[in-house]
């Protein structure tokens, strides 16, 4: 690998590494994953931390990289069975709060994916909020990652 090859890789590591934000909506901690390299659905895992003092919403969500995408959850039915449902109406994101989109939970799904999700692979993803507008965010496919190996995150302030 030539040297001007391993600056360009070090520099978008150090890139990808950074946070994501807005004004005062950070996005942290994200990665896309699908069940297999066949699947033709994925989704997408974030924290979204909003560190002003006003409420904003997570309105839509955005990406070339499926026929259809959607903001997702689980819940259960009368029977027990957990189920996953589109969020039409969105995500609330408090003032000095956040959204944990995590497996099980809030997620962003993609559906019908127009080439398979492969391990370190970025996926455009455009996040867009009442108030704040859109956030776009390059999510990093991680297929080996496990629940609960993502960062712990909490308010210093």
């Amino acid at each position: 690998m030539s040297f001007k090859s391993t600056v360009l890789a070090a520099m978008t590591a150090a890139t990808l590494a950074l946070p994501a934000f807005a004004q005062d909506i950070m996005i942290l901690d994200s990665y896309a994953r699908s069940a297999s390299p066949v699947a033709k659905s994925g989704a997408a895992f974030l924290v979204i931390e909003n560190r002003s003092d006003q409420d904003d919403r997570l309105i839509g969500v955005a990406s070339p990289a499926a026929k259809l995408v959607q903001m997702h959850t689980h819940t259960q039915n009368s029977e027990g069975v957990m189920q996953m449902r589109h969020v039409k109406e969105g995500f609330a994101l408090p003032g000095e709060g956040m959204i944990m989109m995590e497996r099980g939970g809030n997620h962003v799904m993609f559906m019908g994916l127009n080439v398979p999700f492969k391990q370190g692979d970025l996926i455009p993803l455009t996040l867009t909020f009442e108030k704040a507008g859109d956030i776009k965010v390059e999510v990093p496919v991680d297929l080996e990652r496990q629940p609960g190996m993502g960062h712990k995150h909490k308010n210093t302030e």
